[in-house]
C-alpha cells in the first residue's frame, strides 16, 4: 500500500454532520475513504475537461424507436466515429422506449462531441454522459509489488 499521510480539516459543525449523513448514506465505513473518493472525484473532473485529455466515458440514451429512422441514425453516427466507441448496450424498456449505452475512449472533445450529437439527435429523449479519467481511476489500484 502507498504511503499514507494524516492531514487535519477544520469544519463547520453543521457541514461535518451533513456530510457524515451523506457517508452514512453512501455505505462508507469512515470519513478518510469518503474524503479520498471526493477527491478523487474532483481530480477527474478536472482531468477530463482539456480538449486532448484522454478519457473514457459512457453515454446513456433513452428514447422512443418508433421516431423515424431514429434507430439508423444513432448507428451510423457510431459507425462515423468508431475510432471512439468501443462497444454498445441496447435494452428495450417498454414497447416504445429503449435504453442505449454508448462505451467511449478517446480525446475528451472528440467524446464530447459525439455524446453531444447523440444527444441532441431528434427523438431522444434523454441524456447524458460520464466521463472518468483512465489514468486517475487507475490510481485507485495497488500498486503492484
Amino acid at each position: 500500500m502507498a504511503d499514507l499521510s494524516r492531514i487535519g480539516v477544520s469544519l463547520d459543525s453543521d457541514l461535518l454532520h451533513r456530510f457524515d449523513q451523506f457517508i452514512a448514506e453512501k455505505g462508507y465505513e469512515n470519513r478518510s475513504e469518503a474524503f479520498r473518493d471526493l477527491i478523487r472525484d474532483r481530480l477527474v473532473g478536472t482531468a477530463v475537461v482539456a480538449s486532448k485529455a484522454p478519457v473514457v466515458g459512457t453515454v446513456t440514451l433513452v428514447y422512443d424507436h418508433h421516431t423515424r429512422l431514429l434507430p439508423e441514425k444513432l448507428a451510423d453516427l457510431q459507425h462515423q466515429y468508431h475510432q471512439v466507441v468501443i462497444s454498445t448496450l441496447h435494452a428495450h424498456l417498454d414497447h416504445n422506449t429503449c435504453l442505449e449505452v454508448v462505451l467511449l475512449r478517446g480525446r475528451s472533445r472528440d467524446v464530447q462531441r459525439l455524446a453531444d450529437t447523440l444527444i441532441s439527435t431528434k427523438g431522444v429523449r434523454h441524456g447524458r454522459l460520464v466521463l472518468s479519467s483512465p489514468h486517475t481511476v487507475s490510481a485507485r489500484l495497488p500498486s503492484p509489488r
